[in-house]
């Protein structure tokens, strides 16, 4: 039998009776080639997860009964808030896809000088409609039944002032400190990770100010999608969970 995870952007609770959004009915019917009485796990991006059985099916609707609470994968004891340089296209999408898989509390996007993407207001809303789409299913595949939040795009200073209690590190190969020097080990993290071609020195001076510390992840460039996967991975492999 496959094992189906699908969200809901409803609350979940065992034995609710509910009909799937529209997406997710157009879905389940037309991709999924679900039908009545299949099984699937729900869940809400809350946490919880539920075993669930499909008791309808029509051209107008398709219901879902939510089922007993099932064991769901635990999240990180280490959360990363991470503030992510705007990439254009696929490249900001296997950024969000992956930093998802490896457990990011947190992502928002930043508008920094060497974006080479700019985005109006409207385009904003789309896109960020669109990443949120890439987090969710990113969860469904992964196991995560609590979905990340998705910051709204922003410029750095204001990135900066939240969560300002917590340690940050900004990846950079000037002054660049080791790990140990985090010790002990952090509940929570901030990491800024600049677009194709970095920070600038005004970002740079920026970020140390606020108390920033530079962390290097080695002697070759990495790509601008590619540093979130190795900066993540390795934070959770040293406090997390890998």
């Amino acid at each position: 039998m496959r094992d189906i995870r699908v969200f809901v952007e409803l609350p979940l609770s065992e034995g609710r009776e509910f009909v799937a959004p529209e997406a997710l009915a157009h879905y389940a019917k037309n991709v999924l080639r679900l039908g009545q009485g299949d099984a699937l796990r729900v869940f809400d991006g809350s946490g919880p997860e539920f075993s669930a059985t499909i008791t309808a099916v029509s051209k107008k609707e398709l219901r879902i009964l939510a089922g007993a609470p099932l064991p769901s994968a635990p999240e990180s004891p280490l959360a990363v808030h991470l503030g992510l340089g705007l990439s254009r296209g696929e490249r900001m999408d296997y950024a969000l896809q992956k930093a998802t898989e490896l457990g990011v509390a947190s992502v928002t996007p930043l508008l920094l000088s060497r974006c080479n993407a700019r985005l109006s207001e409207e385009r904003s809303e789309s896109r960020m409609r669109h990443w949120r789409q890439v987090i969710v299913s990113a969860c469904e595949q992964s196991g995560r039944s609590r979905v990340p939040e998705l910051g709204v795009t922003s410029g750095l200073d204001a990135w900066l002032g939240e969560r300002s209690e917590l340690p940050g590190l900004v990846l950079h190969t000037r002054d660049a400190v080791t790990l140990d020097t985090l010790e002990p080990a952090p509940q929570g993290i901030r990491v800024l990770i600049g677009p194709e071609g970095g920070l600038d020195d005004v970002e740079f001076a920026v970020a140390r100010a606020a108390g920033f510390r530079p962390w290097s992840l080695g002697p070759r460039v990495l790509r601008a999608e590619t540093a979130p996967v190795a900066a993540l991975a390795i934070l959770q492999h040293r406090w997390g969970d890998l």
